[in-house]
């Protein structure tokens, strides 16, 4: 075993740990806490298959952005035991049949794969590289983008305005 299939167990095994802990957690500040680490995790998978770009992303916008905002929202929900609704024996067990439908679900969708004849390619290539994609996007398609950046920018203006108490 060389250290690639070494790190790639190692984040495997962390990713499904911590997504894991994501559903067993009772807190759900630490359940999006986990979901967090979760993402980083992924994010190290990006890494080894040469994706910058995706792995880029993955922190900012998910781990960043979009977390962090749950973190928020559940913070300032106050969720604690006493405000919570009670749940039915009946809901909890329809929870279990669909949990186990979506088992035998992915079972039978997967149970004819061939896995020793796929086979990832690390560090090789260029297809994820971020100055590849710069090149594309600032010359095939440079004027979209502008397109986009003045939607954007009108868009964060408009929200300005709106959001202005008078």
């Amino acid at each position: 075993m060389n250290i690639t299939q070494i790190l790639f167990w190692f984040l495997s095994a962390l990713t499904v740990f911590s997504a894991l802990m994501v559903v067993v957690s009772k807190n759900p500040v630490y359940s999006v806490l986990w979901l967090i680490f979760t993402f980083f995790c992924i994010s190290g998978h990006y890494i080894m298959l040469n994706a910058q770009f995706l792995f880029i992303v993955n922190i900012i916008v998910y781990a960043g952005a979009i977390m962090v905002l749950f973190l928020f929202v559940i913070m300032l929900m106050n969720l604690n035991q006493s405000s919570e609704p009670k749940k039915h024996r009946w809901l909890r067990m329809a929870g279990v049949v669909a949990g186990g439908c979506l088992l035998l679900v992915l079972v039978a969708a997967l149970k004819n794969i061939d896995i020793k004849k796929q086979v990832a390619e690390t560090n090789t290539g260029d297809i994820g590289l971020i100055g590849n994609l710069g090149k594309v996007l600032f010359n095939q398609y440079v004027v979209p983008f502008e397109i986009s950046s003045i939607l954007f920018l009108s868009a964060m203006v408009g929200t300005v305005v709106i959001g202005k108490k008078e």
